[in-house]
C-alpha cells in the first residue's frame, strides 16, 4: 500500500524544504529545528499549567474541574529533542478526549543527560502524581502512562517497574529495542520523517558508552515473560511506513502471549509521527479517538 494521499503531501513538503538530516546536525540544532516545526494549538482546555514533580518539570491538563483518572504522558523525540511544548497540542487532545486530567514530563534530554537520566524523571513524576494526587485534585487508584516514539519506550519501562499500581498503557509507535534488525527497519531505512540513520542517532546519544542494547532495563522487549505478564493493560500503535512499525508490534504480541489485556492498531499509509499531526491527517484523529476511547475506559473503570 502507498503512503496515505494526506500523508504523501507532507512528505512531499518536507522532502522541498531541504531541511538536514537529523543525524547530520548537532543535538542542539535538531531540537531547534523540532522547535520551528511545532504548530501552536488552539484548542482550549479548562486548565493547564505547569507544575513542578519534586524537581521535575511537568504540564498539567484537566479538561474540567472535577476529573478522577490521570495520564501520565511521556513526549517523543528520541529522548534527544521534543519538549512539553512540542506535544503541547497532543496532550490537549488526549485530555479533552478522554475526559481525564493529562501530566506531560519533560524530562531530560540526552546527550547532556544519557541514560538513564530520562527514565528516572518519568519514575519520578509518576510517583509524585500518586502521592500528590489529593492536591491534584485526581484518584490515586486511577493513574495511566502513556508516550509515543521514545515517549513510548519511557511508558513501557515505567510500566514494567510499574512503582505505582497503573491501569493502562498507551504506547505510540514505541521504540523497544536497540537492535533494529527489523525488516521494517529495511524496508522503511529511509523514512519518511524517521529514517534508521536518524534512529542510530538518537541510540548513539541515548545509550552510547553508558548501556547495552540487550539490557532490559533499556530495551522493554528485552524483558521476561513475568516481567511482561504484570504490566497493565496496552495499546500499541504503530504505522506502516515507519521503522519501528516490527518491533512495536512484536512487543505487543508478547504482551498478548502473556497474557495482558493488549491491542495493536497499525495504520496504513501513515508514516513514523502522524500521531501528532491530528490537524492534518484523518488518521491522527481516528488515532486519537481510538487512544482516547480506551484510556478512558480504563481510568472510567
Amino acid at each position: 500500500m502507498p503512503l496515505h494521499p494526506q500523508a504523501q503531501a507532507i512528505a512531499d513538503l518536507m522532502a522541498a524544504s531541504g531541511a538536514p538530516a537529523l543525524n547530520e546536525q548537532s543535538p542542539q540544532a535538531a531540537r531547534q529545528m523540532y522547535e520551528a516545526m511545532r504548530v501552536p494549538s488552539t484548542e482550549d482546555v479548562h486548565e493547564i499549567r505547569d507544575v513542578d514533580a519534586n524537581g521535575v518539570p511537568c504540564r498539567l491538563y484537566k479538561p474540567s474541574a472535577d476529573v478522577t483518572g490521570l495520564l501520565v504522558y511521556f513526549h517523543g523525540g528520541g529522548w534527544v529533542i521534543g519538549s512539553v511544548d512540542t506535544h503541547d497540542g497532543g496532550c490537549r487532545s488526549l485530555a479533552n478526549r478522554t475526559g481525564h486530567a493529562v501530566l506531560s514530563v519533560d524530562y531530560r534530554l540526552a546527550p547532556e543527560h544519557k541514560y538513564p537520566a530520562a527514565l528516572e524523571d518519568c519514575l519520578q513524576a509518576l510517583r509524585w502524581a500518586h502521592d500528590n494526587a489529593a492536591s491534584l485534585g485526581i484518584d490515586a487508584t486511577r493513574l495511566a502512562v502513556g508516550g509515543d516514539s521514545a515517549g513510548g519506550h519511557l511508558a513501557a519501562l515505567v510500566a514494567q517497574l510499574q512503582p505505582v499500581p497503573l491501569k493502562f498503557q498507551l504506547l505510540v509507535y514505541p521504540v523497544t529495542d536497540a537492535h533494529m534488525i527489523s525488516p521494517s527497519y529495511k524496508e522503511n531505512k529511509d523514512g519518511p520523517l524517521l529514517t534508521a540513520d536518524a534512529m542510530q542517532w538518537f541510540w548513539d546519544h541515548f545509550i552510547g558508552g553508558v548501556a547495552r542494547p540487550d539490557d532490559p532495563r533499556v530495551c522493554p522487549i528485552m524483558a521476561s515473560d513475568t516481567v511482561l505478564a504484570s504490566t497493565p493493560p496496552a495499546l500499541v500503535i504503530t504505522a506502516e511506513f515507519d521503522p519501528l512499525r516490527d518491533e512495536g508490534e512484536e512487543y505487543g504480541r508478547r504482551l498478548m502471549e502473556n497474557g495482558v489485556n493488549a491491542s495493536v492498531a497499525r495504520y496504513l499509509g501513515m508514516f513514523h509521527g502522524f500521531f501528532s499531526m491530528f490537524a492534518m491527517l484523518d488518521d491522527a484523529h481516528a488515532a486519537h479517538s481510538h487512544a482516547a476511547a480506551l484510556v478512558k475506559k480504563a481510568l472510567d473503570a
